[in-house]
């Protein structure tokens, strides 16, 4: 079955006025439902609605922090949404950035690989209903057991922007999240990955004719995640670390105003999905052909649609 995902909550929408279009979701051809966690809603409570609202859609968190929740906490909500949606839930758990974690929830983001290893180990006893005691490299659990694990324990899929992560993915989760990416990046990504593995990526979407309105605030968005230390070294290991280096220098000078304008075209033609509807889907599909089995798709505001219209324009039975 070929997937088609949404990010949810829909930006620019208030949460309580969401529930029609996530309704219409599965009747459009999407599949999917994805949360995210940045500075918004946090990733459970959209999908907790959804799982009421749309019971047919699979739910997934891209990304939940392995930082900014205890592990018993993270296990205890991921718990509730499988109960929610049995069978219908995937937990995407990942390091997130040095911004948010640090900067944002005043935590040291060290040992960001390690931190999600253990995690990732964590989470398998705790969602299966073992009762956990044991010290980990990064933190340790004493005697911790879920009070109504789920029947099922839901898939959990790792964060993964470079080759360490992708193959700890590979070897112990049941799958990857991925994004900011063209779609031959995707081979890339396979590469480390592996082919079976589930790859999930969120691609950003600005349903528009008007390339230069989309480019313009794809640099925007560009700028705000590139200069990201963890989305420079992503793109670098990507071969785009040259393309964007006059960006992140004049960044790092302080001068926004030249950071936005020294960003190519092509680099915001290969990182952000725009174009008219059918060229969007398109364009989607070109991912899926290079490997990709899950796109999620995020509607970024600004393109002339209302971000019902979009997600409506966007759908892969339209």
């Amino acid at each position: 079955m070929n997937r088609w995902g949404m990010t949810v909550p829909l930006t620019g929408v208030p949460l309580t006025e969401q529930r029609k279009i996530i309704e219409e979701l599965p009747g459009l051809g999407y599949t999917d439902a994805w949360s995210a966690e940045t500075n918004g809603t946090d990733a459970f409570t959209p999908l907790a609605l959804a799982s009421q609202w749309a019971p047919g859609l699979r739910l997934g968190t891209a990304i939940v922090p392995v930082y900014t929740r205890g592990p018993a906490l993270l296990a205890q909500q991921a718990a509730t949404l499988a109960n929610l949606a049995p069978e219908r839930f995937v937990l995407g758990i990942g390091t997130s950035s040095d911004t948010i974690v640090e900067r944002w929830n005043g935590i040291p983001f060290t040992e960001p690989y390690k931190r999600t290893r253990d995690t990732l180990r964590f989470l398998r006893r705790a969602l299966a209903g073992e009762k956990v005691t044991e010290e980990y490299e990064t933190f340790a659990v004493r005697g911790f057991k879920i009070d109504g694990a789920p029947g099922t324990p839901p898939p959990i899929v790792l964060a993964a922007l470079r080759p360490g992560m992708l193959r700890l993915a590979a070897r112990e989760a049941d799958g990857a999240i991925t994004n900011w990416l063209a779609p031959t990046d995707v081979r890339t990504v396979r590469g480390e990955l592996g082919e079976e593995p589930e790859l999930i990526a969120r691609l950003f979407v600005c349903p528009t004719g008007d390339a230069e309105k989309a480019r313009s605030i794809g640099r925007w968005m560009i700028a705000a995640y590139m200069n990201v230390p963890v989305y420079q070294a992503f793109h670098q290991w990507l071969g785009r670390g040259e393309a964007l280096r006059p960006m992140n220098e004049a960044w790092a000078a302080g001068d926004r105003k030249k950071a936005l304008e020294v960003i190519p075209d092509e680099v915001v033609d290969d990182l952000v999905v725009h174009g008219t509807p059918e060229a969007c889907r398109a364009r989607i599909r070109e991912y899926v052909a290079n490997g990709l089995t899950t796109p999620v798709l995020a509607i970024v505001p600004g393109g002339g649609l209302s971000p019902a219209e979009a997600v409506r324009a966007l759908a892969p039975d339209a």
